[in-house]
């Protein structure tokens, strides 16, 4: 098994993990908090705006079962990533929708997409990033809908891409 991390921001991070932890060839996810200016930041913390973080979340994956490229696929259909205060009904910085980089391989995928979906005609408001540290959240925030046998509020799939469409 070749395990790969790639790290995910679109909003409310219990919707983001929910379905990168069931999609196929992802060994495990975290939630957690990514390019912010505090050392060591707590939930209360963050969900005031005010450290720079992003709600993130940790994709580990068998790279031998998937492709980073499938998991940009999946984030891009599992929020709206046009929207640019937030995410659904969670408005704030912290709720910003980013991919965060880890190597230029990843940085070129992200963007071959969001080119892709701009020549779709779809305003984009997804930032691209490299990745910083990476700091998880507390116990409580992690696997949060599994636990309580729940589905996302905000994060909702929807088809925008084809089966075999690669670019």
């Amino acid at each position: 098994m070749k395990k790969n991390k790639s790290y995910f921001a679109s909003g409310c991070f219990w919707g983001t993990e929910y379905h990168f932890a069931k999609a196929p060839g992802v060994v495990s996810t975290a939630a957690g908090f990514m390019g912010g200016h505090v050392w060591s930041p707590s939930y209360r913390h963050v969900r005031t705006g005010e450290t720079g973080h992003l709600e993130c979340v940790e994709v580990e994956y068998d790279a031998e079962r998937t492709t980073y490229e499938s998991l940009v696929r999946l984030f891009f259909e599992t929020h709206d990533f046009t929207q640019r205060d937030g995410q659904g009904p969670d408005i704030g910085p912290q709720y910003l929708s980013c991919l965060f980089w880890v190597d230029g391989e990843e940085r070129e995928t992200a963007w071959r997409y969001i080119r892709l979906l701009e020549d779709r005609g779809y305003r984009v408001a997804t930032r691209l990033q490299p990745s910083s540290l990476f700091w998880k959240a507390e116990d409580d925030h992690q696997q949060y809908y599994a636990h309580r046998g729940a589905e996302p509020y905000c994060h909702v799939y929807r088809k925008i891409f084809l089966n075999d469409e690669r670019h």
